[in-house]
Parts: structure tokens; sequence; C-alpha cells
């Protein structure tokens, strides 16, 4: 049995609370706090704790999907970043920029937040950004 304590950052909130993820024979087991981190000095909230269990979760996705005739078919990522793009500019020509709306997460950095609401700004060109923890 292989097994080690890999350090990482929780992906609940934009907190940066440091954790390490027990790894047994390359699974994510559990979740610890990492305790000479400054920013959770050693403490987590229940998420935290619970972190690995979304990231072995039957549930997720690993792999962008792309619907096509009602049903979802497994894409590159090259494929759904230009299906994307295509399906955007396509209704930003059509109905303006203001049609379309950005919703970004508190289970990423501010850093992310802030990249996704210049490109909401800057790249789409409307105002219609909004953030989950106001809901």
């Amino acid at each position: 049995m292989d097994c080690k304590f890999v350090p990482s950052v929780c992906s609940y909130c934009g907190t940066g609370c440091g954790v390490l993820f027990e790894v047994i024979d390359g699974r994510i087991n559990s979740t610890l706090p990492l305790k000479s981190y400054p920013v959770n000095q050693g403490k987590l909230c229940i998420k935290g704790w619970n972190l690995h269990e979304y990231i072995n979760s039957f549930m997720r996705l690993k792999t962008p999907l792309i619907k096509e005739k009602g049903k979802f078919q497994k894409a590159t990522w090259d494929e759904a970043i230009d299906y994307s793009a295509t399906k955007f500019q396509k209704i930003k020509q059509e109905f303006g920029p203001d049609a379309i709306g950005v919703l970004v997460s508190a289970k990423v950095t501010n850093e992310e937040n802030y990249l996704a609401q210049k490109f909401t700004r800057a790249v789409i060109g409307t105002n219609n950004v909004d953030h989950c923890a106001r809901l």
C-alpha cells in the first residue's frame, strides 16, 4: 500500500484554506487541515473536512459534454471551447451582449472570479455578472 500526504488548497470557497489530502494507492481517501497554513491555522469548516467526497464522486464530470440531437456526447476540451465560443458569438450578434450573463462561484479563487468578471465585461461586453454568494 502506497500512502502519502499531498498539500493543497481547499476549493470550496475563495478563502484558500490549506489542506492535506491523504492519498492511498493513487486515490484521495481523506482531507485534513494543514496545521502550518497561515490562512486557516489548522482549522477547517465542515465543507473542507469533506472535500475528498466531491473529488471522488461518481457523478463528477471528467470530460466536456456537448448536446447534439438531444443527447450529450463526449467532446475534447478544444471542441467544447470552440462550440461555446461559437454559441456566444451567435447570441451576441443576434441579441446583443446584454443577452448573455455570467454567474461565478465561491468554489473558485478570488483571482478566477476576477478573471471571469473581466472576461464578461471586456470580451462579452456586458455588466451582467453575478456571484453565487450574493444570491
